[in-house]
């Protein structure tokens, strides 16, 4: 069990609940069932016959079983056939499990484990069955449903007497904030989750245990929080007339009233005398950059530097090519014909030639660079900041805790933090994942920019649409414009950060889509020159190639010297061309949701408006061509990240996606408990404003202990 299900206590055992209930009498449909997984039914067995091959030495049972949407067959071979021979005779009621596979196109249970539930001897037997609720357990081959079943109930001891069971259980709810709530105890909630009598008792049992969950992950929130403002930070105020003002100034357009607002409360956190720890949300396009511009230069007027992290080469390029446009003369501090009140701004990458990055390193150690924009070299040790007063980290999810962590010990004091993500968060995701986090959103985009129409193309489906997508591209580039052909590999078995798409559809066996090899980018970029787009300046960039050699594409392609890029996900971030207008993504089936709106957001840019096409091999009506339906029905990026958190198991929430460690949300939905989630924050708050060392809180402590094991402690300590 502590192999197979990480249950490894009595705790873990009595906290693995049934994932649902099945009535005795209601019978789960047989027509339903799903090849290739494992499944738990209960049924009634019409028929049991023996057939002998191999000259009568080998014996096969077959047993028929129903529920009256179907029928099922059941196969057990040599030695195996005496138990169920003698057990499962017709009109017996049972649980069977085991994984439903097909033989002469029929489906089948090979072997399944099964258990009685008593044979029916007329109408009140039924009756007596029916009502009783069956907890079916998130199990797995090694340890079945009901195995967990009969552990549990060896745990809790005979019916009526659970309470003496679990009576030494901590319970981490204060008791004023359960009876204020109206909520069971904790034991009665174990209680009525394993052994409910009524489907009021699940209910009950489930909203308690909620509680339990969302409310010690806020404590644990809260403290850090309230840990965080304890420590010291300088107070950076830009001055009058400075660096900042100068910049305005030669602004060609105004500020959004979103980016005005954002900006106020960066720069009212900034002011304080402890870091500022602020998740900057705001969708693809609207102006993050310039909001954390704009804080940087208010910390470089007060006397400190800014460091700006971006996931990769391609992207700290951009933005340093970017943010040094903006400037102009500005970022040209102490140099011949810089701005008398402008700074440097120097790049930092691990390609770097050895004279540059010398310099570079020389730049921030004097603070002649009030602004740095780099990659993971910047965190190096050899790396050392004059006065490093904020640091702006790009894309949250692409960093590991560790290297923030690392990027902020790098100030005398700990520096303001800026955490930027272009992927919609929810609300309730956000208040649980980045709750040590204050939150601003930009959802307005800067006047001028157009609409993205996006539109599925099934090219196995509809192989003339796929020939249609090219010739839109090429329409596109008469018009004076450019595109991008996304790929999700780059052309041999190598990884790269770039290659395997983060959340893409894992592969699933039935669809022949799945079973190619996803398509490269030299390939496709190969076939496209000598085919549709023959005639048209076709490039490829990808994460492999040299430095010199990715940053000329982009320069060119930026120019307008080169009509379609052929890329892996290395643009999915940052690029910033106006012109293009258009973007073909292959295998579009192969990225995740938010990954997929990421990319669309790199066309529409300017004043032209903008054309996505995801194009798959998937069968129309599979969960694959659903996902990219919704993508193609909305540029909401809040709902898509919702329909992606969805499709998601549950926990990956604050799971291995986030930290690393076995997620600790078994009952909590954080996309469906958003009041539940905002009640346990406002109470988690009062508790530690009250009593920060949770003294008074013995219990509660203990949970916070058991779910802030080592690595989820640090994992939050450096979020």
């Amino acid at each position: 069990m502590a192999d197979h299900l990480d249950l490894h206590t009595v705790g873990d055992l009595l906290h693995h609940y049934p994932r649902r209930y099945a009535e005795r009498g209601e019978l789960t449909r047989l027509s339903d069932l799903p090849l290739d997984e494992y499944v738990t039914v209960v049924a009634q067995v019409a028929d049991a016959r023996v057939h002998t091959f191999n000259g009568g030495r080998g014996r096969r049972l077959e047993v028929t079983i129903t529920d009256g949407s179907g029928r099922l067959q059941l196969v057990f071979f040599g030695k195996g056939v005496h138990k169920p021979r003698a057990e499962l005779q017709p009109g017996t009621r049972a649980m069977f499990a085991g994984k439903v596979s097909v033989f002469n196109r029929k489906r089948q249970l090979a072997h399944p484990e099964f258990k009685a539930l008593g044979a029916e001897s007329g109408a009140e037997a039924v009756e007596a069955f029916a009502h009783q609720l069956l907890p079916l357990y998130p199990a797995c081959k090694q340890m079945e449903s009901w195995q967990i079943q009969q552990a549990i109930d060896t745990v809790l001891g005979p019916t009526g007497h659970e309470e003496t069971a679990l009576a030494g259980l901590v319970d981490p709810l204060p008791d004023g904030l359960r009876e204020g709530r109206g909520l069971a105890t904790l034991p009665e909630a174990l209680r009525k989750i394993h052994r409910p009598a009524t489907k009021t008792d699940i209910a009950m049992a489930r909203d308690r245990l909620k509680w339990d969950e969302a409310f010690v992950l806020q404590v644990a929130l809260a403290r850090r929080r309230r840990a965080d403002a304890q420590l010291p930070a300088a107070p950076r105020k830009p001055v009058p007339d400075g660096l900042l003002t100068a910049f305005d100034a030669r602004l060609p357009f105004t500020l959004t009233d979103g980016q005005r607002r954002v900006s106020e409360e960066i720069f009212a956190d900034l002011a304080t005398d402890h870091p500022m720890h602020r998740l900057l949300q705001g969708e693809v396009g609207s102006g993050k950059t310039m909001v954390a511009l704009r804080a940087m230069l208010g910390v470089v007027d007060a006397g400190g530097q800014a460091a700006m992290l971006a996931p990769t080469e391609v992207l700290a390029q951009q933005h340093h090519r970017s943010i040094t446009e903006m400037m102009g003369e500005l970022a040209e501090g102490g140099m011949l014909g810089g701005a008398e009140q402008g700074t440097k701004v120097v790049l930092l990458t691990g390609s770097m030639g050895a004279a540059a990055r010398r310099q570079a390193l020389l730049d921030l150690v004097t603070g002649e660079a009030g602004i740095v924009i780099g990659t993971h070299a910047l965190i190096e040790d050899k790396v050392q900041f004059h006065d490093l007063g904020l640091v702006v980290v790009d894309e949250q999810h692409r960093f590991g805790v560790e290297q923030r962590d690392a990027l902020r010990s790098k100030g005398k004091q700990p520096p303001h933090l800026l955490v930027m993500t272009a992927t919609p968060i929810p609300r309730t995701v956000a208040m649980t994942v980045f709750g040590d986090l204050e939150t601003s959103v930009l959802d307005q985009l800067p006047s001028g920019r157009s609409p993205i129409a996006s539109h599925v193309v099934p090219a196995k489906d509809k192989p003339h649409f796929l020939t249609r997508a090219w010739e839109r591209v090429r329409e596109e580039v008469a018009a004076g414009h450019q595109g991008y052909v996304v790929c999700p590999r780059i052309g041999d078995d190598v990884g790269d950060e770039g290659d395997a798409p983060k959340g893409a559809a894992s592969p699933s066996p039935e669809d022949e889509a799945e079973k190619r090899p996803p398509l490269a980018v030299v390939e496709v970029a190969e076939q496209l020159v000598k085919g549709p787009l023959s005639g048209l300046r076709v490039e490829v960039l990808h994460g492999r190639m040299q430095p010199e050699a990715k940053d000329d594409v982009m320069r060119r392609f930026a120019a307008g010297e080169v009509d379609v890029l052929v890329a892996t996900t290395v643009i999915e971030v940052g690029v910033n061309v106006p012109n293009a207008t258009a973007m073909v993504i292959m295998d579009a089936d192969r990225f995740g949701v938010s990954q997929l709106h990421q990319l669309r957001g790199r066309v529409g840019r300017g004043s032209a408006a903008g054309l996505c096409l995801l194009v798959t091999d998937m069968p129309e009506g599979s969960p694959a061509r659903a996902r990219l339906g919704a993508v193609a029905a909305t540029l909401d990026g809040f709902e898509l990240s919702r329909i992606d958190l969805e499709q998601r198991r549950e926990g990956d929430v604050l799971g291995q996606a986030q930290s690393g460690v076995r997620s600790s949300l078994r009952v909590l939905a954080v996309i469906n408990d958003e009041e539940v989630i905002a009640a346990a924050r406002e109470e988690a708050a009062a508790i530690v404003a009250d009593d920060p060392e949770l003294t008074g809180y013995p219990e509660l402590r203990t949970a916070l202990d058991a779910l802030l094991d080592k690595e989820r402690e640090e994992y939050l300590d450096k979020g």
